[in-house]
């Protein structure tokens, strides 16, 4: 049965545990965390803290998504960096995040962080997907040993120019061949890709997808753009997806309890019909 939760990263300056009352109280089931919301290195999150965020969220009655923008605000990593020391710290954060995402009581992470896999000078992209193998390769046995999922995301040719389609991210996944390496589908980067619909891509490739993102290609929720999201619910469930649907957004601008609210409102109207 799919599940719906909002990404935290909405509710900025926000105190954790005001989030979680909040996302509760508007109906949502659970919470996707951003990893610079808590601590700007991981290292810096003491077990006493992640014992204390997991209290409070069991407490607001919330599940624990997991975690995406995994790489975002930080400095040295690189998914997709020549330099071999560059790319170990890379996956031994990935590790580490894996951790904290079992610590918190979470299931999955989103591999998006665009800043962190652009193509660098002088890297062609099948340079590129070596490089990027070469770090999934070694860290996905830690990560599924930890119950994990790492799920990787497509994004549109505006955000990154490296995995830009399903069928990209697919063929990587594949040469991987780990069962808790999976697909991240989002609507927003969806829309870019060409010749096919949201709706049709979903019915391509839900099987393989871990993890889902709502938002509209204006940047705010559901509901609050042009997107029409009664063919993507209906694809989703069509295709018996029974995992999360995190609403993420970026523009922040109508107020973080009445994007979330309107939010929730469209995804259950189309869910119920």
């Amino acid at each position: 049965m799919i599940k719906l939760g909002i990404c935290n990263e909405l509710f900025e300056g926000w105190e954790f545990d005001r989030v979680c009352r909040t996302v509760k109280g508007l109906g949502y089931e659970g919470l996707e965390i951003a990893p610079f919301t808590l601590a700007p290195r991981i290292a810096d999150l003491s077990p006493g803290r992640r014992r204390e965020l997991k209290a409070i969220l069991e407490d607001s009655g919330l599940a624990t998504i997991g975690l995406h923008w995994l790489l975002a605000r930080t400095e040295g990593l690189y998914l997709t960096a020549p330099d071999p020391a560059v790319r170990t710290a890379t996956g031994d954060y990935l590790i580490a995040l894996a951790e904290l995402t079992r610590d918190l009581g979470g299931m999955l992470m989103v591999l998006g962080s665009p800043q962190q896999r652009n193509l660098l000078p002088g890297v062609s992209y099948d340079q590129a997907v070596d490089y990027a193998l070469e770090v999934f390769d070694r860290v996905m046995p830690a990560i599924g040993a930890l119950g994990v999922d790492l799920c990787l995301e497509p994004l549109a040719p505006s955000d990154t120019d490296f995995i830009n389609t399903c069928a990209q991210a697919m063929a990587v996944i594949r040469r991987v061949d780990h069962p808790h390496f999976r697909l991240h589908l989002d609507v927003k980067a969806q829309s870019s890709e060409p010749g096919a619909t949201v709706p049709e891509l979903i019915r391509r490739y839900a099987a393989a997808a871990g993890h889902f993102h709502a938002q509209d290609v204006n940047l705010r929720g559901p509901g609050m753009g042009s997107v029409d999201f009664g063919p993507i619910l209906e694809a989703l469930v069509e295709a018996n997806y029974d995992r999360w649907i995190s609403v993420e957004v970026f523009d922040f601008s109508p107020g973080a309890e009445e994007t979330a609210r309107q939010s929730l409102a469209c995804l259950r109207k189309f869910l119920r019909s």
